[in-house]
């Protein structure tokens, strides 16, 4: 029995990812210094009509600019199929400084073929936030433009007439996350629309872990050291990790006994898991 040594992709690491409104420059820097894995400029919902075009203008020059930058800085599009989507689309070609692409109300793979060609990298980060887009996860997970992806709560409410209760997108999370992690993608949930309430912020995060969601959006930086508290784990959690990954390698290969128990693969890498969090 074995287990990879081999390290995992930076994307595996990330943990959080801060959203930033497109019109507010001025807090373009401040959210970048905020502690967030990624820092996302928001074009779309964040930016009311008679401003998008500024916007894009000013999010564009930032991010050619900002040098020395403390994470991935990247931009959330508008819906592809609309005129000011066709425009940021347009606008995207050739930008430098530009870590990544969310793709908002992707409907399928089409929708990130499209961005993926004016963009020219891989690394898009689609949101899943409507019954269609649930139906298509895993063809969304496996596309090769895709480096991980946001499960859209609310607008996967308004689509289907849900609301926003734990049990109401218990299918959802889960669809998504059996994808992304069949994929070796990282899915980031739904922001906590509390910016105030760091205690349920931690709970709440703490119960998509358990279905296997390992990274969050925040809408507040208030909110990124509340999420990275969740993913970091006690030290009681990390002691008896490290028990059973020094009772694996100890055995060289061989049978791995742990308290007189088999130490199986899974657990090993659930493990492993545990430490890559240790002080993060």
């Amino acid at each position: 029995m074995t287990a990879s040594q081999s390290p995992p992709p930076p994307s595996a690491l990330w943990r959080s990812l801060l959203f930033v409104p497109g019109a507010r420059s001025d807090r373009f820097e401040k959210a970048c210094a905020a502690g967030a894995d990624l820092v996302c400029i928001d074009l779309e919902d964040a930016v009311a009509p008679g401003e998008k075009a500024d916007a894009r203008a000013a999010t564009l020059a930032f991010l050619a600019d900002y040098k020395d930058r403390p994470c991935g800085v990247g931009l959330r599009v508008n819906e592809v199929v609309t005129p000011e989507g066709a425009a940021d689309l347009k606008a995207i070609v050739g930008a430098t400084g530009l870590d990544f692409v969310m793709v908002p109300k992707v409907r399928g793979t089409a929708d990130l073929d499209a961005v993926h060609s004016a963009y020219g990298r891989d690394m898009l980060i689609p949101v899943l936030e409507s019954a269609r887009a649930i139906q298509q996860a895993d063809a969304i997970a496996d596309h090769g433009g895709v480096v991980a992806a946001l499960y859209g709560a609310i607008d996967l409410s308004a689509d289907i007439g849900c609301d926003l209760s734990w049990d109401a997108h218990l299918y959802g999370r889960s669809r998504c996350a059996i994808a992304f992690g069949a994929a070796r993608k990282v899915l980031f949930d739904s922001p906590y629309l509390d910016v105030r309430d760091a205690d349920g912020l931690l709970k709440a995060t703490k119960r998509s872990m358990a279905l296997g969601i390992h990274a969050r959006c925040a809408i507040h930086p208030a909110q990124v050291d509340p999420i990275h508290a969740a993913y970091r784990p006690s030290a009681e959690a990390a002691a008896a990790a490290q028990r059973v990954v020094d009772a694996f390698e100890a055995a060289a290969g061989g049978v791995a006994l742990l308290d007189g128990k088999l130490l199986e693969l899974p657990v090993v890498k659930s493990a492993q898991r545990v430490l890559a969090n240790v002080g993060r």
